[in-house]
C-alpha cells in the first residue's frame, strides 16, 4: 500500500453520531506533487494541519485524503483559487475543526470551486466541505460541555456560543460532492455543524450532489444566496436545534439526481437523542424559489417537532407542496402552528397536491387537524420568489 492510500485509510475512520468529548485522529500531514492526476505540477494536499493553511490561486491542489484544519489555524482560499479531489467518495473532504475558521472569499467574476478531479465527473465523487463549530445544539445536554461527533470522521461539534466564528465563505461552488457509507453515516457537499452567527456565509451553490446539498446540525449560522441545483436527496436539511436564518434560495431538482425533499426539516435528531428540549429547531428562511422533479418530488417536508417561518415562497413542478408530520407525541409538529411553524406567501404552479398533513399512528391526528389556510397564509400575488436570475448570474452552474 503506498502512502496516500495508506492516509485515506487511516484518516477515514467512520462513526456514527454519538456525544462524546474530542476524539480526533493524530496528525498526519501529507503535501506533495506526485503526478497522481497526470500532472507532476499539482499540489496534493490532506492531512491535519497545525499551521496556517493558504493556497494560491495560480497553483492546481488535489484533495487525495481528508484534510483537517485543527483548533487555532486558518485555511485560506482566494478568489478564482480551484481546488480538484480525488474521486474516492467520502475519503477525501475538507474539515474546518472546532476553533479553525475559512477565509474563501470569492467573487462573482472569480469565484472559488471546488471540485471532482474524474475526468468524468458525478455526484458523490468526494466528500465535501465540512464546518464545525461550537454554537448550541439539542443532542447534548444545555450547559454542559459535551460535544457530539460528526458522522464521518468522528469529529467534534457543539458547545455554548452562539456567536462562535469559523470564519468567512463567499462566491464558493462546491460540485459533485457528499455521500453516504451507510443510512446513518453521511457527508453532504456542505455540512454544517454547530456553527455559530460569527460565521459568515454568501453566495453558495451546490451542484450534481450525492446526499444532501446543504445540512445544518444544530447552530445558528445565516446564509445569504445559496442555490442547491441537482440534489440526488434534500437540497436544505436541518436537525439538531438550527437557529438561523436563510435568504434568498434557488433550488432545482433535476431529472438525472431525482431529489427528495427541497427543504427536509427535523426539530432534533430522531435517531440519536433530544438532551435540550427547549433547542427545537426555529429557523427562518425568506425568499425562495423551488423547482421540482415533476409527481417525484416535495418542496418542504417538517416534521419531529421542527418549526420555520418561510416568506416569499415560489413553488413549481412538483408532487406535493408543503407536509406537515405529526411523528413524535412529545414533540407535534403541528403544535408549532401559526407561532413557530407558517408559510407566508405563497404561490403554486404545476403542483399536484398543495398541502399535506401526516401522523404517525402511534401518535395520532391533531385536534383539530392542520389545513392549508392554518399553515400558509398571505398572498400569493407577493409570491415572487428569490431573484437568481440577478444574483445568481455568471458563477453558478445550471
Amino acid at each position: 500500500m503506498n502512502f496516500n492510500k495508506l492516509l485515506i485509510a487511516i484518516a477515514s475512520i467512520l462513526v456514527l453520531t454519538n456525544c462524546t468529548s474530542d476524539d480526533t485522529a493524530d496528525i498526519i500531514i501529507n503535501v506533495n506533487g506526485d503526478g497522481s492526476t497526470g500532472n507532476n505540477t499539482a499540489q496534493n494536499i490532506s492531512g491535519v494541519y497545525t499551521e496556517n493553511l493558504t493556497l494560491d490561486a495560480n497553483t492546481e491542489y488535489v484533495i487525495n485524503g481528508p484534510l483537517l484544519m485543527s483548533s487555532g489555524t486558518t485555511l485560506t482560499i482566494p478568489a478564482g483559487t480551484t481546488l480538484t479531489a480525488l474521486p474516492v467518495g467520502v475519503n477525501a473532504y475538507i474539515a474546518i475543526q472546532q476553533g479553525a475558521k475559512i477565509d474563501a472569499q470569492g467573487t462573482a467574476s472569480n469565484p472559488i470551486v471546488l471540485t471532482s478531479a474524474s475526468t468524468n465527473p458525478g455526484s458523490g465523487d468526494w466528500g465535501g466541505l465540512v464546518i464545525l463549530g461550537n454554537a448550541p445544539i439539542n443532542s447534548t445536554a444545555p450547559g454542559s460541555t459535551d460535544t457530539a461527533t460528526s458522522e464521518v470522521g468522528q469529529l467534534s461539534y457543539g458547545g455554548n456560543d452562539p456567536a462562535d466564528d469559523s470564519g468567512t465563505i463567499s462566491y464558493m461552488r462546491i460540485e459533485y460532492a457528499g455521500g453516504a457509507i451507510d443510512g446513518n453515516a453521511e457527508l453532504n457537499a456542505l455540512s454544517l455543524y454547530a456553527v455559530g452567527t460569527g460565521t459568515s456565509i454568501d453566495h453558495v451553490q451546490v451542484y450534481l450532489g450525492s446526499d444532501d446539498g446543504v445540512e445544518f446540525f444544530g447552530g445558528t449560522v445565516n446564509i445569504d444566496f445559496l442555490s442547491v441545483v441537482g440534489a440526488e436527496d434534500d437540497s436544505v436539511d436541518w436537525t439538531e436545534g438550527y437557529r438561523g436564518t436563510i435568504t434568498n434560495v434557488y433550488i432545482e431538482q433535476l431529472a438525472m439526481a431525482d431529489g427528495d425533499s427541497g427543504f427536509e426539516m427535523d426539530g432534533f435528531n430522531t435517531d440519536f437523542s433530544l438532551e435540550d428540549t427547549n433547542l427545537l429547531s426555529r429557523p427562518t428562511v425568506n425568499n425562495i424559489t423551488f423547482i421540482g422533479n415533476a409527481d417525484n418530488s416535495r418542496a418542504f417536508r417538517v416534521r419531529a417537532g421542527s418549526g420555520g417561518l418561510f416568506n416569499n415562497v415560489s413553488i413549481s413542478n412538483t408532487g406535493r407542496g408543503v407536509i406537515v408530520e405529526d411523528d413524535e407525541a412529545a414533540f407535534r409538529t403541528s403544535d408549532n402552528i401559526p407561532t413557530d411553524l407558517l408559510f407566508t406567501d405563497v404561490s403554486f404552479s404545476n403542483v399536484t397536491t398543495e398541502f399535506d398533513y401526516g401522523f404517525e399512528s402511534s401518535v395520532g391526528a391533531a385536534t383539530p387537524a392542520p389545513t392549508q389556510t392554518t399553515v400558509i397564509t398571505g398572498s400569493a400575488v407577493n409570491a415572487t420568489g428569490t431573484d437568481y436570475a440577478t444574483w445568481g448570474a455568471g458563477w453558478t452552474r445550471n
